[in-house]
C-alpha cells in the first residue's frame, strides 16, 4: 500500500494469470484501472450486441468472453466465475457506488445549469439511478427513457417491482437490461419522476439528426434520451388521456417541456460504429 491507503501497481511480470476481478460488460473505466494496480481483469460480453466494444477491449491486457446474447446471460457468466474462483465482482449497473459515481454527473449538470427544472436520461441501471437519486435531493425533475422493445423500468413500475422483459431493441448494447435493479427502481417511484417509452425506428432518426445537425456521434441508447423531447405526444391505449408528468405509474411516448422550464439531456455513450452515420442520403 501506499500512503495514500491505494494499492501500489505491480508489474506485468508479477500478476497473477487467473483474472483477479470479474465484470459483466461495466469495463471501459474499469480495465485501465485495474491494470494500472497489476489486477488481470475478466470481461463476460454478451456476443450479439457488444461486437463493437469487444473489439475495442480486446486491446486491453484483460480476459474478455464471450456469452450468450444478452447481458443477463454474461451476468450470469460471471457470477459462476466469481463464485468458483474468489474474483471479485463488478456488476454493470446494480452496485450502489457505481450509481453513486454516475449520479456526480447531475452536480456538474447544475453548476453549468443554473436553476435546472428537468434532466432526461435513457435507462441503463446505474446512471439512472444515481442521476435520479442527485436530482431528487435538488428538486429536479426526471425523465427516464426506456425504449419499448427492452422497457425494463417501465415494466417494473407498471407491476410494482422489478420484472423480466423481452431484450430486442436497436439500444440493446447499452439499455438491454431483461430486469431493472430494485435500487433503480426505488429512485423511479419517487416524485418528480416520469416514465417514458420510445420506439426504435424515433432512435434510429434521432440518433442521425444528432450527427447530421450537431456532429455528434452517440450510441442508439443517448439518443434514445433527446428522443423522448422530439417525439410528437400520443395517447396511450390504456388511457383516456395523455399522462401527466410526475405521474410514474402511466406510459407515455414524449415529454412536453413547459414554457422556460430549463431541461438538460444527458447524451452518455459513444460506443458506436461512426461509419453507420454516414451516407445517410438516401434513408
Amino acid at each position: 500500500m501506499d500512503l495514500a491507503g491505494q494499492p501500489t501497481p505491480r508489474p506485468p511480470e508479477e500478476r497473477d494469470p487467473q483474472p483477479e476481478f470479474a465484470s459483466a460488460l461495466d469495463a471501459p473505466s474499469l480495465f485501465p484501472l485495474g491494470i494500472d494496480f497489476g489486477l488481470l481483469p475478466g470481461l463476460f460480453v454478451a456476443a450479439a450486441p457488444f461486437d463493437l466494444l469487444f473489439a475495442k477491449l480486446r486491446k486491453y491486457d484483460a480476459d474478455v468472453r464471450l456469452v450468450g446474447a444478452e447481458y443477463a446471460e454474461a451476468l450470469a457468466a460471471r457470477e459462476n466465475f466469481a463464485g468458483a474462483t474468489g474474483a471479485l465482482a463488478s456488476h454493470a449497473y446494480d452496485h450502489p457506488l457505481i450509481a453513486a459515481g454516475a449520479g456526480t454527473l447531475l452536480e456538474e449538470i447544475r453548476q453549468q445549469i443554473p436553476g435546472l427544472d428537468t434532466v432526461v436520461v435513457a435507462v441503463g441501471g446505474g446512471l439512472f439511478a444515481g442521476v435520479a437519486t442527485a436530482a431528487q435531493h435538488h428538486g429536479v425533475r426526471v425523465v427516464a427513457v426506456d425504449p419499448e422493445n427492452c422497457g425494463a423500468l417501465n415494466a417494473a413500475l407498471e407491476a410494482g417491482e422489478p420484472v423480466d422483459v423481452p431484450v430486442d431493441s436497436i439500444a440493446a448494447d447499452s439499455l438491454g437490461a431483461r430486469r431493472t435493479s430494485r435500487m433503480a427502481l426505488h429512485a423511479a417511484q419517487q416524485d418528480r419522476v416520469h416514465s417514458v417509452l420510445v420506439q426504435d425506428r424515433d432512435i434510429i432518426t434521432t440518433r442521425q439528426a444528432l450527427w447530421d445537425h450537431r456532429r455528434v456521434a452517440v450510441e442508439h441508447g443517448a439518443a434514445a434520451a433527446l428522443e423522448a423531447l422530439l417525439a410528437e405526444p400520443r395517447y396511450d391505449s390504456r388511457w383516456n388521456a395523455l399522462p401527466q408528468p410526475g405521474d410514474p405509474l402511466v406510459s407515455s411516448r414524449s415529454y412536453q417541456p413547459g414554457n422556460g422550464e430549463r431541461v438538460a439531456v444527458i447524451l452518455c455513450g459513444a460506443n458506436t460504429d461512426p461509419s453507420s452515420l454516414t451516407n445517410q442520403d438516401d434513408l
